[in-house]
């Protein structure tokens, strides 16, 4: 019988919740700790997984005294790089939720670490694990090149998630935050590499700290010439109206993710409207003598639809899978740097007015 892994959670948000939730009910992991700053969070997470975990305020001690396996890191992205290299350096492999890191140099400098000491990190690319998007994908790279992707995801937010919001954006904006998914996904469509990156951003309101925003979109080249944008907007301002658009064209078509359910519900700050598909509409651009289309538009509908906590402990069987599998990680790791490359670069575009070449 293969050994538990004692794993040590960090951060009981959205993310860190449903991680902990997966730890929990998988057999192959122990939790051996959560660490929050907010001691009502930790308790309250710890309730719901039965109360028995040991509980701490401090990420150091609960490293020293737990002696974990692994670590789940789900706090802000200013934490990820002391955390990560704190946790590969006491020999434990890591899952770290996306942003991998602040800056690509952090984000580097975990890679590195995590070659060094010979531990597997992991990534939170939670689209990487779903079997519609996987399936979009696919879809995706039969369409011809070039491609044009267009992608965002606005989130209409008040109370409890605006205040988390605010908290996450006086860390980093929203199209770092979010955009590392969907430039993941424009790389893996497109298996060209990136050249270009613009991007602009807004800030529409004064509830951030100075020189913060909470609005921006990207614009990226790759050298096949495919072309892609992303915008992410947070905030109680933010329109509901076409808050979920992931559409690709191709030479012979396009492509699109139909979130009905998601559309209907007018609701884009609930984290599973993020990841809801419920159908994928495929458009063939073929004509025929008459110039009239040859084939009708196609509704694949998948059966296989897991909710938010469903997907992260798909994420968190193939950490395990990783650990005792000895899985080759390094391209993993390399896409989750070229990802955030493109977004930091939208970053450096917005605040210098000039567009970056990578």
């Amino acid at each position: 019988m293969q050994q538990t892994v004692k794993i040590l959670c960090v951060g009981a948000g959205h993310m860190g919740r449903s991680h902990a939730l997966a730890y929990h009910q998988l057999e192959g992991f122990e939790i051996c700790g959560i660490v929050t700053r907010s001691s009502s969070s930790r308790e309250s997470l710890n309730q719901e997984l039965g109360g028995s975990y040991p509980l701490f305020s401090d990420f150091h001690q609960a490293l020293a005294e737990t002696k974990p396996d692994a670590v789940s890191i789900s706090t802000y992205p200013d934490t990820h790089a002391a955390y990560a290299i704190a946790a590969l350096d006491a020999g434990c492999h890591v899952f770290i939720e996306k942003p991998l890191a602040e800056t690509v140099e952090d984000a580097q400098r975990i890679v590195a670490k995590a070659a060094e000491t010979k531990r597997k990190l992991t990534i939170g690319y939670i689209l990487r694990h779903h079997p519609s998007w996987i399936h979009f994908i696919e879809m995706a790279r039969n369409l011809g090149k070039p491609l044009v992707m267009r992608m965002n995801l606005n989130q209409q937010s008040s109370g409890a998630n605006w205040n988390t919001h605010k908290n996450l954006m006086s860390s980093i904006s929203p199209i770092v935050d979010c955009g590392v998914h969907y430039v993941d996904v424009m790389c893996q469509m497109t298996r060209s590499r990136p050249i270009r990156v613009s991007g602009i951003g807004a800030r529409l309101t004064d509830e951030l700290p100075e020189g913060k925003i909470n609005y921006g979109h990207l614009q990226v080249t790759f050298a096949d010439g495919s072309v892609g944008w992303y915008e992410a907007g947070w905030g109680p301002m933010m329109s509901e109206v076409a808050f979920f658009v992931k559409d690709v064209v191709g030479p012979k078509g396009c492509v699109s993710i139909v979130a009905e359910k998601a559309a209907a519900e007018g609701n884009s700050a609930d984290v599973n409207a993020h990841t809801q598909t419920q159908a994928l509409k495929l458009h063939h651009s073929a004509l025929n003598e008459e110039g009239k289309f040859v084939r009708s538009d196609e509704i694949v509908r998948l059966d296989d639809e897991p909710d938010h906590d469903g997907l992260c402990r798909r994420e968190q069987e193939f950490f395990l899978r990783a650990i005792r599998e000895d899985l080759d990680l390094t391209d993993h790791m390399n896409d989750a740097i070229q990802s955030m490359r493109i977004v930091a670069a939208a970053d450096e575009s917005f605040r210098t007015g000039k567009t970056v070449e990578l």
